[in-house]
């Protein structure tokens, strides 16, 4: 795959006649094609700044970018590889309707007013808000808009989009229509900077994860690689009913099996996992209602790296 960001050692540092901070410490990044990398941190983390910094917004004291092949502080043609959803849905005029933003945003984006236009239907057509192409935006519902700003994000077909919070606010079914929508804009080929404190969010889309804390990387991997070092081992079986069986509790007892009695159930806990199958010989003919393994979450990897467990 080739890339679409390559951010490269940036810094960051400002300076008051008091002060000053390193908001941003040797932060380098990279997103292929067709990936979406979830970057996350703690609010003051340095996660905003290094965001303007790859936008072309704030010029780095040290370190560079690259975007679909271009710098967006030399060479005004990287931005026609970015498109951008930040802070929420800001990147729309409310007064305007959906069919008219698309077709401001296209034009100022370099498309001619009737590609614009054409574009526009298209995203319009593919959002399923045809129907809402001629309603003022203001009078949508949150889903509607966020829908808006992404479609108004790709009317100029980027190689990269930089997405902020793009389900803050959502509710179940807006979310997983979003969410969606990500997916299938990934699956096309571009690439995608995902930053949210939602972090269920930022496990389910994510090919991959960097963390900031304090202006640095402090962790950068594939998401499930990442969830899977922060993992236990041990597995978990729960029984539909109690285990009162004493010559069954006995043979697990020998093993060194955990047994933790509940009010109408029994959880069965295995540190080991050789003992897997001697324990399920040992528990049949019972009824298994689950067997699972100890999995962490991404908020429990963010909470550890970031030290605010």
């Amino acid at each position: 795959m080739s890339s679409v960001l390559t951010a490269t050692n940036l810094q960051k540092t400002y300076r008051t006649p008091d002060t000053v901070l390193t908001a941003v410490k040797d932060v380098s990044l990279s997103i292929d094609r067709g990936e979406v990398l979830a970057f996350l941190g703690p609010n003051g983390a340095g996660k905003t700044t290094s965001i303007k910094m790859i936008a072309g917004l704030i010029q780095p004291d040290k370190g560079s970018v690259m975007v679909n092949g271009y710098n967006p502080h030399a060479d005004t043609r990287a931005f026609a590889s970015i498109g951008a959803v930040l802070e929420g849905n800001r990147n729309l005029y409310w007064r305007l309707t959906p069919e008219e933003n698309l077709s401001y945003f296209g034009v100022l984006r370099g498309l001619s007013p009737k590609v614009a236009r054409q574009r526009g239907r298209e995203l319009l057509d593919r959002f399923e808000l045809s129907h809402k192409r001629k309603s003022v935006v203001q009078q949508l519902s949150r889903g509607m808009q966020q829908k808006v700003a992404i479609a108004v994000a790709l009317v100029h077909d980027p190689a990269l989009l930089l997405l902020d919070e793009p389900t803050l606010g959502l509710d179940v079914e807006a979310t997983e229509t979003v969410k969606r929508l990500i997916r299938e804009v990934a699956a096309e080929g571009k690439g995608i900077l995902l930053t949210t404190h939602q972090l269920d969010v930022a496990e389910d889309l994510s090919d991959r994860t960097a963390i900031i804390n304090q202006g640095e990387i402090v962790a950068e991997k594939a998401t499930a690689q990442l969830i899977k070092e922060f993992s236990g081992t041990a597995y978990h079986i729960q029984l539909t009913e109690l285990l009162d069986d004493p010559n069954c509790i006995t043979k697990l007892n020998h093993l060194g099996i955990t047994i933790a009695p509940q009010s109408d159930s029994q959880r069965i806990t295995i540190e080991d996992l050789t003992q897997l199958y001697a324990v399920l010989d040992i528990l049949n003919p019972r009824t298994i209602e689950s067997l699972t393994r100890d999995k962490a979450t991404l908020t429990e990897v963010f909470l550890a790296l970031t030290h605010k467990t």
